[in-house]
């Protein structure tokens, strides 16, 4: 079981979160360093700082942040999703793929790991494979919602004629 925030963590953790909202990450990070040592750790503190490096593109890290999330928590999709699109970032599609297929079961109402499976599938080639994530992720979405985020997407860029057809 996770333990709570103590109360002046909690402030620090809310504090940080708002400086994110606002677009400073910086003051963001340096609330987040005000939590005690030993709550640095805690899942709410780390997904705050893998949105920092995220928005930093700083993937590496953001990867590294969300797996220790999927580590801590492993029954929260959170870590692996973030986990998989950070390396799917940094070139390294194949391992993005390997972290969320083992997962998508796990987690059967989560559309996004869906949709991003057909994002990876796609850009590893696998086109028959994307097509069937993507059917997935609109039996739990609706078609017309994929359908407007694919077209936005340039991962499923191949798949546009059909998926606009």
């Amino acid at each position: 079981m996770i333990k709570s925030l103590p109360f002046e963590d909690q402030r620090y953790l809310e504090a940080a979160q708002g400086w994110f909202e606002l677009g400073n990450h910086l003051e963001a990070k340096d609330e987040l360093d005000q939590i005690t040592p030993e709550m640095r750790g805690h899942p709410s503190v780390l997904e705050v700082r893998f949105h920092i490096y995220a928005a930093a593109k700083k993937w590496e890290y953001a990867a590294e942040i969300a797996r220790a999330i999927s580590d801590c928590v492993p029954d929260n999709p959170f870590g692996f999703i973030h986990q998989a699109y950070s390396l799917h970032e940094l070139k390294q599609t194949r391992e993005a793929w390997n972290v969320l297929l083992p997962v998508a079961d796990k987690f059967p109402k989560e559309y996004i790991i869906r949709y991003n499976l057909a994002c990876y599938a796609c850009q590893l080639g696998n086109l028959n494979e994307a097509r069937d994530w993507l059917k997935q992720a609109s039996d739990l979405i609706g078609t017309n919602q994929v359908k407007l985020l694919a077209l936005e997407d340039a991962d499923l860029e191949p798949l546009w004629k059909e998926i606009g057809g």
